[in-house]
C-alpha cells in the first residue's frame, strides 16, 4: 500500500489557505518528498507525519515554489536527531543549490547524497520501489516523477511440489534468489507466477503538454498533475510561461489512460479550483481539484 498525501497546491507565492508545491508518500516504513516549497513543514505537521523518516528529496526543478522550504525542513530533520543519509534527487546542478541554500542551514547531523538527473528519462531502483524521472517542457530544465512499487507473481505451491523442492527453498525463490538443492540449481521463474499487477504515481508540475507526459504516466492508478489556470481566457499566458491550463492536463490524463487525476500547482490568482472541475470531468471524468492535505492510500489490486 501506498500512502499519498498532496502537501501544498499552489504555485508562485503561497496564500492563507493553500501552501506551495509538495507531495510525500510512504510505502513500505519508506517516506520520498517530492518538491518542498514555502509551508512544506507546517503541512507535514498538520497531516501528522514527520519529516525524520524521509528517504529521499526529488526536485522538479529550482524554481523557489518548488525548494524555498527546504532550508527549514532540514533544521527540522536534524533537531529531530536523524542520522542517516538522505538522498536528493533533482536536475543538473542540484548540489550547487541545495549548496547555496545550506548557507542557512549549515551543521546538520546527516550526509545528504546527491543524484543529478542529466538524461531525458532515468530510473533509480531504490530497493522496495523504483523511481523514475522523465523530462518535461518548462522555461528550465524540468522533470515529472514516477513512483513505482512491482509486484511478482504467486508462488506456485503445486509446481515446487513437483520439482521435489523443500519448504526451506521456497521463501528464498520468492525473494528472487537462486536455490542450489542436492545439486541442481532452481530459479524463481521455475516456482513463480507471471508479475502482477504493481502500483504507479505519477508527479509532473510546471509543463506544457508533451508526449513524454503521456507516455510515462500511461497507466497511472494516479496522476497528479499541474493545473496553473482554469480561466478560458488564460491559454495563451500558460503557453507564454510554459504551464498547464485544467483542460490540457485533462487532455493527457484521458489520453494516457490513467485511474484518477488530481490537479495542483494553482495560479494565485485562483482562488476557487471547483469552479471549473464540472467541465474538467466533460473530459475526464475521475478528475479531482485538489487541496491541501489531500490523502489518498493506494492498494494492490484484489485477485479472482
Amino acid at each position: 500500500m501506498i500512502d499519498v498525501c498532496l502537501l501544498g497546491t499552489g504555485g508562485m507565492m503561497p496564500l492563507p489557505y493553500r501552501y506551495l508545491t509538495s507531495m510525500m508518500a510512504r510505502y513500505n516504513g519508506k517516506s520520498i518528498l517530492i518538491d518542498c516549497g514555502e509551508g512544506t513543514q507546517i503541512a507535514m505537521k498538520e497531516k501528522g507525519w514527520s519529516p525524520k523518516p524521509i528517504d529521499v528529496i526529488c526536485f522538479t526543478h529550482y524554481h523557489a515554489d518548488h525548494i524555498s522550504g527546504l532550508p527549514g525542513m532540514l533544521l527540522t530533520m536534524g533537531n529531530a536527531e536523524r542520522t542517516e543519509p538522505l538522498l536528493m534527487i533533482g536536475p543538473k546542478g542540484l548540489e550547487r543549490v541545495v549548496g547555496a541554500l545550506r548557507v542557512i542551514a549549515p551543521e546538520l547531523p546527516f550526509e545528504i547524497q546527491y543524484y543529478e538527473l542529466k538524461e531525458p528519462y532515468e530510473q533509480i531502483d531504490m530497493g522496495d520501489y523504483k523511481l523514475e524521472a522523465f523530462r518535461v517542457n518548462h522555461n528550465v530544465i524540468c522533470y515529472g516523477y514516477n513512483l513505482i512499487v512491482e509486484r511478482a507473481g504467486k508462488f506456485q505451491v503445486d509446481k515446487a511440489k513437483q520439482l521435489g523442492l523443500p519448504v526451506q527453498c521456497w521463501n528464498p525463490l520468492q525473494k528472487g534468489n537462486v536455490v542450489e538443492f542436492e545439486g541442481k540449481t532452481y530459479t524463481p521463474d521455475m516456482v513463480m507466477g507471471a508479475p502482477r499487477k504493481g502500483l504507479k504515481v505519477t508527479y509532473c508540475t510546471d509543463t506544457r503538454p508533451t508526449k513524454s507526459i503521456e507516455e510515462h504516466a500511461a497507466g497511472a492508478d494516479l496522476f497528479i498533475c499541474e493545473g496553473m489556470y482554469g480561466e478560458e481566457d488564460k491559454q495563451q499566458k500558460a503557453r507564454e510561461h510554459k504551464h498547464m491550463t485544467f483542460y490540457e492536463a485533462a487532455q493527457i490524463a484521458k489520453s494516457a489512460a490513467v485511474k484518477q487525476m488530481w490537479l495542483t500547482h494553482y495560479s494565485p490568482s485562483l482562488p476557487w479550483p471547483d469552479q471549473y472541475l464540472s467541465q474538467v470531468r466533460k473530459i475526464f471524468e475521475p478528475s479531482l481539484t485538489a487541496k491541501d492535505g489531500q490523502t489518498m492510500e493506494l492498494d494492490f489490486e484484489e485477485e479472482a
